[in-house]
This record gives structure tokens, sequence and C-alpha cells, in this order.
């Protein structure tokens, strides 16, 4: 059962997140990142890190490959757009309860906790790799 587990937390995050990487090819969020990357400092190159993080590591979480650094890059990723775009809520309530945030940190914490558990049996690795 833990294999399958382990299945259902990093496909259940891959898919998640592909909607918000995809969106990124069809309108303007790219320029918004790079416009907050260059305010804080940054190259604003490290925008395209996006694709990265929310397309090709999802992808590479879903099917089991590679999936520990995957899930590393997700986790970064997200931690990054939690900085860049919700620093001022990181406890802000909503009216009913529960964080303003919240989705990310599920994003963020249940990205670490697959590149602590790995991808598991079911997988193009196998779970026999220190990569899974």
């Amino acid at each position: 059962m833990e294999d399958i587990g382990k299945l259902l937390l990093r496909v259940s995050l891959g898919v998640l997140m592909l909607p918000h990487g995809m969106a990124k090819f069809s309108n303007m969020v790219l320029d918004y990142m790079q416009g907050q990357l260059a305010k804080q400092g940054l190259p604003e190159f490290l925008a395209y890190g996006i694709y990265l993080g929310e397309v090709l590591a999802p992808l590479l979480m879903i099917v089991g490959y590679y999936t520990r650094p995957a899930a590393t890059l997700y986790a970064a990723t997200v931690a990054i757009v939690i900085y860049l775009a919700h620093r001022h809520e990181l406890l802000d309530m909503q009216q009913y309860g529960g964080l303003t945030i919240e989705a990310q940190y599920l994003f963020l914490f249940g990205s670490i906790a697959v590149a602590l558990l790995g991808a598991g049996k079911y997988s193009i690795s196998g779970g026999k790799g220190t990569w899974d």
C-alpha cells in the first residue's frame, strides 16, 4: 500500500501543477515573473525556470522518472513563487477559515514529501534507484 500512496501523491501533485505551467505558455505570466525577479535584483532569465518547475518537473513526477530531483525542483519553484507573489499573505486567513495560500503550501510540502519518499515501485524507475 505504501507504493500506491507514493503513486497517488506524486501523480496528483503533478496533474494539479501542470495546468499552472501550461498557462504560462499562453499569457503574460512570464513577463510578470521577470518583473518580480528584477524588483528583487535577480536576473530576469530565471523566470524561464517556471517551465522547468511547472511543466517538466510535474511530468517527471507523474511518470516516476528522476522523481526526487523533479520534486525538489518543483518545491523550489513553489517556494520562489510564494516569495515573489505571495510573501505578504503567508499567514492571511480567508473569510470562512483556511489560509489564503493553502494550495501553495500543499504544493510545497507535498513536493517535499515526494522528494523524501521517492517514486515507489509504480514508476518508470521501479523505485530501484536513488533518483527514483
